[in-house]
């Protein structure tokens, strides 16, 4: 109840009267669901997956690093929080789901990926594994040996095997037991066409630079052009790499050697996935880029010159881009949060919201530690500018983690109003961290008023390892007004593609 009432203020303090109607005047904790043991890098997404009208929730999820479960990715029912099915893992499933409907029985299945090597098609109605990756079957091919690491998030692709299915596009890479600032041990990540439907591989190829890499490629059209165009980056927390843009038809050809650097950096490589919005106004996606040394880039989708640039010194960051309209013009704008210091010293974390105009910095805050989570966006008072909802670490993070790990910790879930430059605590919990997973936001249960589900993790002697989870829907008393672009990891429709809104007639 306590919780309840508190969100209640919160939202009547952030929201005009007229978001408000008799059925829904406050919030309300709908439902939560405790998992012991268990955590998760992994950040939720929505699918109806028992036909009952209301969106239900699939994350990956996994005991410590190398352990393996019984637990490794699950399905929720978004009405009640109850459990529909999981699936076993060898050890931590770290990417978002990706849903397409290979069975034929009009329920979009999962496909989903992680460490060791795992990447499943998962019937999205029983759970049952539709196909799995075996790196046994490529141990002799010159390419596919390299592909022996972590999947990282996969995209849809149209169908390039006539089969009349979508396919699927991901990388495999990154050695977790490679020394920092060594190349030993650093082998080529493997850029993968997969057939959605067996799981077979296509095409595959290794990177340009012969680098790892922890990206998610990202796949697009371009106007005037038959080409489907493929953006991708290297390099590590401590390694130099670059972002490159090619083709399908160069993968398909083993031809990514012919790829084009867009962006480079030094002692560090690109591991957020960009974004895809036009901010040049000529039609052509643009693409937009922060490396893990934090500095971000703009660079024009026609011609891939830079549109401008903008570096934070002494700073980290492995946080995706949010995408909303957050300033006073119609030209999108781009949020995110960056670590203070150096890993595993940080000391602090940065919000940074940039104007997609120029890339000027338009707000800036010091809130909380160090987290990996990326944000999401909605107009959440109905001014016309866009708030933007993290996850949020407090704790003493002055003396960085390196020699101890933070014995008190609260996680927060807050909203940022860019105009009133205010931040508003929407949930909160002691006891509770969230590194990794990215919010959700959006209508689950088709009744006009916005749904929060988010994650927290149960905290004890070490930062970075798992002792249970709790997974959260929150009901808010927001109108949903226009369709939720930026309400998961790497947007609504987890392509990393902002779709620009359509001006009323």
């Amino acid at each position: 109840m306590f919780l309840a009432a508190l969100l209640a203020i919160i939202f009547i303090g952030i929201l005009p009267s007229c978001t408000h109607t008799p059925s829904k005047e406050r919030s309300e904790v709908v439902w939560n669901k405790d998992l012991s043991v268990i955590g998760s890098q992994s950040s939720p997404r929505s699918i109806d997956l028992n036909k009952d009208g209301i969106l239900d929730i699939v994350i990956g999820a996994g005991k410590n690093e190398f352990q393996q479960t019984d637990m490794g990715i699950l399905a929720f029912d978004g009405r009640s929080g109850e459990l529909l099915w999981k699936q076993k893992a060898t050890d931590q499933v770290y990417g978002s789901a990706t849903f397409y409907d290979v069975t034929g029985d009009q329920v979009k299945d999962v496909f989903i990926g992680g460490r060791s090597p795992q990447l499943k098609a998962i019937d999205g109605k029983s759970g049952a594994v539709i196909w799995e990756y075996n790196y046994e079957r490529y141990r002799n091919d010159p390419i596919m040996k390299y592909a022996r690491y972590n999947f990282n998030n996969s995209v849809l692709v149209p169908d390039q095997n006539n089969n009349g299915f979508d396919d699927l596009l991901t990388i495999n890479g990154g050695n977790a037991q490679a020394e920092p600032y060594s190349e030993v041990n650093r082998f080529p990540a493997i850029l993968m066409l997969l057939d959605s439907k067996t799981g077979n591989v296509i095409a595959a190829d290794t990177m340009p630079d012969g680098k790892e890499s922890y990206i998610t490629p990202l796949g697009f059209s371009q106007p005037g052009s038959k080409e489907l165009f493929i953006v991708f980056g290297t390099g590590g927390e401590t390694i130099d790499g670059n972002l490159y843009i090619s083709t399908l038809s160069q993968l398909r050809s083993k031809k990514l050697s012919l790829a084009k650097v867009i962006a480079f950096e030094k002692g560090h490589g690109f591991i957020a996935p960009p974004v895809l919005v036009d901010i040049s106004g000529d039609g052509h996606l643009d693409i937009i880029a922060i490396s893990h040394g934090s500095k971000a880039f703009a660079i024009d989708g026609k011609d891939h010159h830079i549109l401008w640039t903008k570096v934070f010194p002494g700073a980290e960051c492995s946080n995706s881009f949010a995408v909303g309209y957050f300033t006073d013009d119609k030209i999108p704008d781009f949020f995110t949060f960056i670590s203070k210091g150096q890993w595993p010293n940080s000391t602090g974390s940065l919000q940074i919201m940039l104007n997609g105009k120029d890339g000027s910095v338009a707000y800036m805050d010091s809130i909380g530690c160090t987290g990996f989570s990326s944000p999401v966006v909605y107009d959440l008072n109905d001014d016309g500018r866009d708030e933007a909802i993290i996850s949020v670490n407090n704790f003493d993070c002055s003396v960085g983690y390196a020699s101890s790990s933070p014995r008190i910790m609260e996680n927060k879930l807050i909203a940022i109003d860019f105009v009133k430059k205010s931040v508003n605590t929407i949930d909160q919990a002691q006891g509770f961290k969230n590194i990794f997973s990215t919010p959700w936001i959006g209508d689950l249960d088709n009744d006009g008023y916005l749904d929060i589900v988010s994650c927290q993790y149960y905290h004890h002697a070490n930062l970075l390892s798992f002792l249970g989870m709790r997974i959260k829907r929150i009901d808010i008393p927001v109108r949903i007004k226009k369709k939720v672009t930026w309400g998961a990891y790497m947007g609504s429709d987890g392509d990393g593609v902002f779709k620009l809104e359509t001006p009323k007639p």
